[in-house]
């Protein structure tokens, strides 16, 4: 079956996901394949796998390539003499942030009846929105760090925490909006910035030089777990680190973590992924605390999809396990009945 690899997209992280696309081509390299690019106006784009260089989005020429419709089970090109159908593939969503990772997606292809590797609606609503990510961990028995929201038109005051804080919008990644508060006279500053993003903001201890690992994941036949990576970083993570970071092509190398931690760390990936998040592959942000494993976020659609962080990453995708839907027939007895009633 053919991977159709879905990138682009109308959020932030736009051009993040066009890395990812392009990174994921080479990674694939000749398995069978194809490119669907969404654009800004909401259009579909068929995009030849030669054709797939940054250069052919920044200057718009991609509007030359076929474009597509949705259809069941795939999409259609219609030309003035006839159309051609792309179906009998399973999607990847990679489309970063935005309606990509917070089920609009999945939706719109799950009603289109096409086999999607993404999370599903109600597993993007846990992971999309930080403030949800958090109380669902902590529901399963997975900890979080203490934590505030604010909404832009209320108030911009602390209630428990104290400096230093860290502010971020809360519902975007790779860092966008993200500052670092160590006094109160910085803090309408980082307010400021993170409500430029969006309307909800999220407020966390900032702990210094805390230990941070990543572990992704999938489900093939099995609960199938990555490399567990200790990410080089500053004092965060910025926007242009990461965007570089989701190029990686090589495999990265094994924390240097013991067993036990390990353990804790593939305890609470299962915690959080079985049964949600059957279908995808997530990749998971952990602190580490006095060797206790605390989840920072799910990052439910990662860059070129952590494909550095698996040593048998195409066979792993090749064989991500997709639940069917349930099957709703109807027989409309029930109509029957109510006319057979009228007489």
């Amino acid at each position: 079956m053919k991977l159709a690899i879905l990138f682009g997209g109308t959020s932030y992280e736009h051009e993040i996901s066009i890395v990812s696309a392009i990174t994921l081509k080479n990674i694939l390299q000749n398995e069978n394949q194809i490119f669907i690019f969404l654009d800004f106006d909401h259009n579909f784009y068929k995009i030849d796998s030669e054709n797939m260089f940054a250069k052919k989005f920044s200057d718009g020429t991609y509007k030359k390539e076929r474009k597509l419709n949705l259809i069941k089970g795939g999409f259609e090109s219609k030309g003035i003499f006839k159309s051609e159908k792309f179906t009998d593939f399973k999607v990847i969503n990679l489309i970063h942030g935005g309606q990509g990772e917070d089920g609009t997606i999945f939706s719109l292809l799950e009603f289109h009846k096409i086999k999607t590797i993404s999370p599903n609606r109600e597993a993007s609503t846990l992971s999309y929105n930080k403030n949800l990510t958090k109380i669902f961990a902590n529901s399963i028995g997975v900890k979080t760090l203490e934590f505030e929201t604010l909404h832009i038109r209320g108030d911009r005051k602390l209630q428990k925490l104290e400096f230093p804080v860290i502010v971020k919008p809360l519902s975007l990644g790779s860092s966008l909006g993200v500052s670092v508060v160590e006094k109160i006279e910085d803090f309408d500053y980082a307010l400021d910035t993170a409500f430029e993003f969006e309307e909800n903001i999220i407020i966390e201890p900032f702990i210094q030089n805390v230990k941070e690992v990543n572990l992704a994941g999938t489900f093939t036949d099995k609960l199938v777990f990555s490399n567990i990576e200790e990410p080089q970083k500053g004092e965060i993570l910025d926007f242009e680190t990461k965007y570089m970071d989701f190029s990686r092509e090589e495999t990265v190398a094994k924390a240097q973590i013991s067993e036990s931690l390990e353990q804790k760390l593939f305890d609470s990936f299962e915690k959080i992924y079985l049964p949600y998040f059957l279908g995808s592959l997530i990749r998971c942000d952990f602190f580490i605390i006095d060797d206790e494993v605390y989840l920072n976020e799910i990052n439910s659609i990662p860059g070129s999809f952590a494909n550095y962080l698996f040593p048998n990453f195409v066979d792993i995708l090749k064989n991500i396990y997709i639940p069917t839907p349930h099957q709703i027939q109807t027989s409309y007895k029930y109509i029957n009945h109510i006319q057979k009633a009228k007489g």
